[in-house]
């Protein structure tokens, strides 16, 4: 995609949404009550703002509303004991550590939870060194609460405008997700490409799609959006889902790509693959850039010509080279199909009546939404060092007590509060998370502090400065969840030229900041290594493990279409969903494993080629299921129903051997072979093809095993 169009992708994108809409709820409060003279109570109104606008993530409505009225209690709560007991050190220290612990455990009920402790904490650190009296104390929380009452008020009156524009962006840059991923599954097709490298790529872009997808289906498979969903509404749900389906289509194109180059690379059919399957990414590319900008949906291209091309390569393979091309042709139904559901997808927004749509099984269209469950039982079971979670927020306690212990003996200045907030921000429940996050922390910190200067000494204008702090708190809220670096980078500069309209000095405030963020990440960098650390190949069993269940599962489905019954689609999917969760999780872990050091990876290397070996395994199984599901004249066949329960059997092996205390038993089901027996005909290529397939998950599920008692 080109530069010009990436920019204006970004424009129209969620991201830059948020970043507007969280600069302006927080900005608002302060401009007005400067303009009426009071520009501190102001400020505090603001303060509340930001707080709460750390928990207004991308998802549903409702849960952004729950989440920022806890996110209020929990901020008033926290201002108040906090002003109680900020005059006594030792009491202070206290609270610090227990709050600390408490706030970080609840990343135990998911990703929003975690945002609601943190907003709690940045009050409590900023609030450490203000000496205030009772009614003074309850004043200052109060107004946070009205900054927070605001912010929330004004965040859910902007999303009731346009209920499905956040959806329609999210959507969007799924889409463009796919698309990477078709580029990367094209390179396979291509001789220059290193095949074990593409497959870890292709894993790390498949954990991105899934990310994408899980947030999309909280957004538009909620009860409230599913139940009477208008015209838009439903097409949005219907392309999601198609998208979806063309994911699993565009799984179901692996092969065995060093045989095919060594078998067809000679020939011209390996390149129109890869022609076709980059052409359809930019067509995925312009359909999501349709869909961001709001124009009228139109194709870009028409792919009956390349289809036709690609096919004649293909042909030429069985005229010309006298080669068997079956496979190629396989190929060519897939991108077929990938191609049909592209097109299906636009005439959607063609479809101008109001009931020109309808959705199938919509009242199981909830049943795809991951819930969290937030029963304290949870966070009971969790009060152990068997829980990453707990580690991590004794870590988080400790360190944030050692950090206020050294801004107590070394006072580096004014703003000491800004080495717990690094700590804060930085620190995160795994090794390779806190390295990510300390490496861009330092790096925007210091790139953002020579700009903030260089804008102060040559501006002078205080209107240029406030145009220029405005850029760089949109640039700051628009990449917190994009580009974190980046998102430092606009940050400094932008505290910086806000001190200097409260008249500080800036050279200190930048030195001070420098400083503290230094100080505080190193003190959080060695703590994720010394204090309880987390190192990944301590989950990763868990991980391998839950995938092979998945990927049992799937190939339990396949054992019903080769027996020919009735699929139940929406059993197929849910199926599927969870090998597509199970395979991202452990990319996820695996990838996080390889940044930490190389001491603590365990058996990386086999760990690797499970990861690959599993990927593997789900795309044969999604591309057999794909060709079964189009035959509908297939006949059983006994040897297939075998080849089935042998590939079973390896998989409940490895299940058991990766078994760890504390996983629910494993109960394997087995297809019945039926009483009679039909020979593979020689004639029939399809059965033939069918067959070597089967082998082949035969023999990757065999390879699993052996790696799974390996890595044990």
């Amino acid at each position: 995609m080109k530069y010009p169009q990436k920019i204006k992708n970004f424009i129209y994108s969620h991201y830059f949404a948020d970043g507007l809409k969280i600069s302006v709820g927080i900005v608002l409060p302060a401009l007005i009550f400067a303009q009426l003279g009071h520009f501190l109570l102001g400020i505090t109104i603001s303060l509340g703002a930001l707080c709460v606008s750390i928990v207004d993530n991308p998802g549903p409505a409702s849960h952004k509303r729950n989440a920022m009225l806890y996110t209020n209690l929990f901020i008033f709560l926290t201002a108040v004991l906090t002003g109680l007991l900020n005059r006594y050190p030792l009491l202070a220290g206290l609270e610090l550590f227990l709050l600390c612990f408490f706030f970080s455990m609840f990343n135990v009920f998911g990703n929003r939870a975690s945002a609601v402790g943190t907003a709690a904490l940045v009050v409590m650190v900023l609030h450490l060194d203000e000496k205030r009296d009772l009614v003074d104390n309850l004043e200052n929380a109060a107004q946070l609460v009205a900054g927070g009452i605001w912010y929330l008020i004004f965040s859910l009156s902007l999303s009731r405008i346009r209920p499905y524009r956040l959806a329609q962006q999210a959507l969007a840059e799924c889409i463009g997700e796919i698309a990477v991923y078709l580029r990367l599954k094209a390179g396979f097709y291509q001789q220059k490409t290193a095949i074990e490298k593409q497959y870890i790529k292709l894993i790390d872009q498949q954990v991105v799609v899934h990310e994408k997808q899980e947030t999309l289906r909280a957004l538009l498979f909620q009860d409230r959006m599913i139940k009477d969903p208008n015209q838009y509404g439903r097409q949005l749900i219907m392309v999601l889902v198609d998208m979806i389906d063309l994911f699993e289509e565009s799984m179901a194109t692996l092969y065995d790509y060093q045989s095919l180059r060594e078998k067809y690379g000679h020939t011209k059919a390996l390149k129109a693959i890869h022609k076709t399957l980059k052409s359809l990414a930019d067509e995925l590319d312009h359909l999501s850039a349709q869909l961001l900008s709001e124009e009228e949906m139109r194709p870009s291209r028409d792919f009956l010509k390349e289809l036709n091309q690609l096919k004649a390569r293909i042909d030429e393979v069985e005229t010309e080279f006298g080669l068997p091309n079956l496979v190629l042709k396989k190929i060519l139904i897939n991108i077929r199909n990938m191609i049909r559901r592209t097109e299906k997808v636009y005439s959607y927004f063609g479809i101008q009546q109001e009931d020109g749509i309808q959705i199938r099984s919509q009242k199981d269209l909830p049943r795809f939404v991951s819930h969290q469950d937030f029963d304290l039982k949870v966070f009971r079971e969790h009060l152990s060092f068997d829980s990453a979670i707990f580690r991590h927020s004794l870590r988080v306690a400790i360190v944030c007590l050692l950090g206020y212990v050294v801004s107590k003996i070394f006072p580096l200045g004014h703003y000491s509060y800004w080495i717990l907030l690094t700590i804060i921000v930085i620190l995160k429940p795994s090794f390779s998370l806190t390295k990510q996050r300390n490496y861009e922390r330092i790096v925007g910190t210091l790139v953002g502090g020579l700009l903030g200067v260089a804008i102060i000494i040559l501006i002078k204008d205080e209107t240029i400065r406030f145009f220029l702090l405005l850029v760089c708190m949109i640039g700051a809220y628009s990449f917190q969840r994009l580009n974190y670096k980046i998102s430092v980078l606009f940050l400094t500069p932008y505290l910086l030229i806000l001190f200097s309209f409260l008249g500080e000095n800036n050279f200190v405030v930048a030195k001070e900041r420098i400083i503290d963020t230094l100080v505080g990440s190193s003190i959080a960098f060695l703590a994720s290594y010394f204090v309880f650390p987390n190192w990944e190949y301590r989950q990763l069993k868990s991980s391998m493990r839950q995938a092979l269940v998945a990927n049992y599962n799937y190939c339990l489905k396949l054992a019903e279409a080769i027996h020919g019954q009735n699929w139940d689609i929406t059993e197929y999917k849910l199926v599927r969903k969870e090998v597509y969760l199970s395979s991202a999780n452990l990319g996820g872990a695996f990838q996080r494993m390889l940044s930490e050091p190389k001491r603590k990876q365990g058996n990386a290397k086999n760990i690797g080629k499970f990861t690959v070996l599993n990927h593997l395994l789900s795309s044969y199984i999604a591309n057999l299921s794909s060709v079964l599901q189009q035959e509908q004249d297939h006949e059983m066949n006994s040897l297939h129903i075998k080849w089935v329960r042998k590939c079973l059997f390896n998989l409940q092996a490895s299940i058991e051997v990766l078994e760890t205390p504390g996983d629910e038993p494993f109960k394997a089901v087995y297809p019945e072979i039926p009483a009679y027996f039909e020979p593979v005909k020689p004639e029939d290529w399809n059965e033939h093809l069918l067959n070597e397939q089967l082998q082949l998950c035969y023999k990757l599920t065999k390879d699993l095993r052996k790696l799974a008692e390996g890595i044990r």
